[in-house]
């Protein structure tokens, strides 16, 4: 596939301005070199044709190419942003944040396993490949995870000597591409997790472009040097939850029992697909909101397959509560995690941890002010830069190229994905103080209110300054 797509002349315009902007910045750009704002002149854009979408269709025309990036869902959706706790007043007693603890441990897949995963922070690194990224930001993400204390996640592609050597816990994750599997590293991890799907595609396969499959990548998943690769959407030895019973029964085997093993799910029919999960043995269950962003996709599928991340939460526990295993069975959400605020209110709808990807990738250095130039060089821009695919991270994150990648100290990005965890952990920790719990795990949707109906009837919470929960038929219990 062209990795230049969408930078071909389109209609006499490149995508681009002098600046390298894209067609995306180009309109502010316009705007400024006039001096004067398109309201003034009469001009209104159209809210179904905007700028973009015109961009799209102009790019598409010229290319015939669907359109592949990252960054998960760019679109407006219900999200963390749209809750509120409730602090302490009188009618609640909030903890002394110098004298009092609040805990933040958690303990995933002792259900079944002879060795969970003890961890001392519920933020774990979300799986993203070698291959996807470079050797040294794998390495990177083990030392930052294990100096904060949690676990980082293999992605497809296999175990790499880097990530494993500096990784205190790793989880390995069973794809249906098979890349890189063999039961000697299925034993070498502390941990397995059987995808079935991601909240960037949930229902689609996944794609490493052929400039990021070098001699090495190819090496370790069996392929052609510089040939695009393409996964399966499903795994190729099962077709229902019976199937996953048995792989999930050999996966034991293999490990001896010794590990805990999780399914991870895309966020689309979650009440239904956490119930099978559990029912097929599942440790550990991961929900992958839509708004989970470093997996590289046609951004049809992005912006168009899936449900947020909020509304994904609460299915989830009510299936888990069913069942009678929530706490049990632990729970994992992804998918636009960004702040201790994020983290609290996951834990607070009923979450055991969350995991983060593009957030860990930008605590690495992506999208970093310092890189502008280059990005603009590539018609992107810092803090728009969404071409994970392409290969050409100035960063040195998400590329095989050597020289690229050698910009990237894994010891100085472990050092920085570290003080994130730490300023993630201690932010949630003040929110669960202020509402007056011990330990993060206290934390209920009792102490949350939502600011809009849509939030209020995702999140099962009441609305702000009432006692309604939309769609319940009724107020909050």
């Amino acid at each position: 596939m062209d990795s230049d797509k969408g930078r071909q002349d389109i209609g006499g315009y490149t995508g681009r301005d002098n600046d390298g902007d894209t067609g995306r910045d180009k309109g502010k750009d316009t705007v400024r070199d006039m001096g004067m704002d398109f309201a003034s002149r009469g001009l209104r854009e159209s809210a179904t044709f905007d700028r973009a979408t015109i961009h799209a269709i102009q790019r598409a025309a010229a290319t015939g190419v669907y359109d592949i990036r990252g960054w998960g869902a760019k679109r407006p959706l219900p999200h963390f942003d749209d809750l509120l706790f409730l602090g302490a007043g009188m009618s609640r007693y909030p903890l002394e944040g110098y004298r009092e603890r609040c805990d933040t441990d958690v303990v995933l897949g002792a259900r079944n396993a002879k060795y969970p995963l003890h961890l001392d922070i519920p933020v774990t690194i979300a799986g993203m490949s070698f291959g996807a990224l470079s050797a040294n930001a794998k390495e990177a993400l083990g030392r930052g995870a294990s100096a904060a204390g949690t676990s980082t996640t293999t992605g497809d592609g296999g175990m790499t000597p880097e990530e494993r050597g500096q990784s205190k816990h790793l989880v390995h994750q069973y794809l249906p591409s098979r890349y890189g599997m063999n039961p000697d590293d299925l034993r070498k991890a502390d941990a397995i997790e059987v995808v079935l799907g991601q909240g960037a595609k949930p229902g689609g396969g996944g794609m490493l472009l052929g400039q990021k499959i070098t001699d090495r990548v190819a090496g370790m998943r069996t392929l052609p040097v510089g040939v695009d690769q393409r996964s399966a959407c499903r795994h190729p030895d099962w077709t229902g939850p019976d199937d996953l019973t048995i792989k999930i029964g050999e996966l034991r085997e293999i490990t001896d029992w010794e590990k805990p093993i999780y399914v991870k799910v895309g966020a689309t029919r979650t009440y239904y697909d956490v119930k099978l999960a559990v029912h097929a043995g599942a440790d550990v269950v991961v929900v992958d909101g839509m708004q989970g962003g470093t997996a590289a996709t046609q951004e049809v599928f992005i912006e168009h397959v899936g449900i947020p991340t909020l509304a994904a939460i609460p299915q989830a526990v009510q299936a888990l509560r069913e069942l009678g295993v929530h706490r049990e069975v632990q729970l994992i959400v992804s998918g636009g995690i960004r702040t201790g605020a994020d983290v609290a209110k996951a834990i607070a709808l009923g979450a055991d941890a969350v995991a983060i990807g593009t957030a860990a990738l930008i605590a690495l250095g992506d999208n970093h002010p310092h890189h502008d130039a280059e990005y603009r060089q590539l018609g992107s821009a810092a803090g728009y830069f969404d071409d994970f695919q392409d290969g050409r991270d100035p960063a040195g994150i998400s590329t095989q190229d050597e020289e690229l990648a050698a910009r990237l100290d894994p010891v100085e990005g472990g050092r920085r994905l570290a003080n994130y965890l730490r300023v993630l952990t201690m932010e949630a920790q003040t929110l669960a103080r202020a509402c007056g719990k011990a330990h993060l795990h206290h934390l209920e949707p009792e102490d949350l209110v939502a600011l809009t109906i849509e939030s209020a009837a995702m999140a099962r919470v009441p609305l702000a300054g009432t006692d309604w929960i939309p769609g319940t038929g009724g107020a909050a219990l």
